[in-house]
């Protein structure tokens, strides 16, 4: 049976295969990344890692993030609400994401990789006719965590966002 490579093998060779080089702070970022059971923020990642390299900034933190993203080792949740949060579970997964909150978290459900077929047989192919290719989706259930009252008080489900 073959080896499966260690965290550090697998950081090196996907840096270096995107033209990055390792460091202490992308090693120590990465760590970080993956032993977290949330989707932190870069403020929340400098925050947590810097206890570890008193020295690092919030510069660095967004750099070796941005060649943790470019060499496939983590996902770039992006949000129109507020900051982008990562995930170094590359993959395929679902989210849930608290809409007062910004708190994204991995939705307990198997990821079904036919979903777009299941929703919509045809929708691949009349999206290619328009000129946009699909590479793939990303599901989120959005909503307001027991204690967290949606915008106004009013806990009713969103519908058509």
């Amino acid at each position: 049976m073959p080896e499966v490579p260690d965290e550090t093998e697998e950081l090196r060779a996907a840096l270096e295969a995107s033209g990055r080089r390792p460091t202490r702070q992308r090693e120590e970022i990465f760590a970080f990344l993956r032993r977290s059971d949330q989707h932190p923020t870069a403020e929340q990642v400098f925050e947590a890692v810097r206890r570890s390299i008193p020295s690092l900034s919030l510069a660095t933190v967004y750099n070796a993030l941005e060649a943790l993203v470019d060499g496939g080792l983590v996902i770039k949740l992006p949000s129109v609400e507020g900051s982008a949060r990562y995930d170094a579970r590359t993959e395929g997964h679902y989210h849930l994401r608290c809409l007062r909150s910004g708190a994204v978290q991995d939705l307990p459900t198997p990821y079904a990789p036919g979903l777009i077929d299941a929703l919509d047989p045809e929708l691949v192919g009349r999206l290619g006719r328009r000129g946009f290719r699909v590479t793939g989706y990303r599901f989120e259930v959005v909503g307001y965590f027991d204690g967290d009252p949606a915008p106004g008080g009013d806990d009713q489900p969103v519908r058509g966002d």
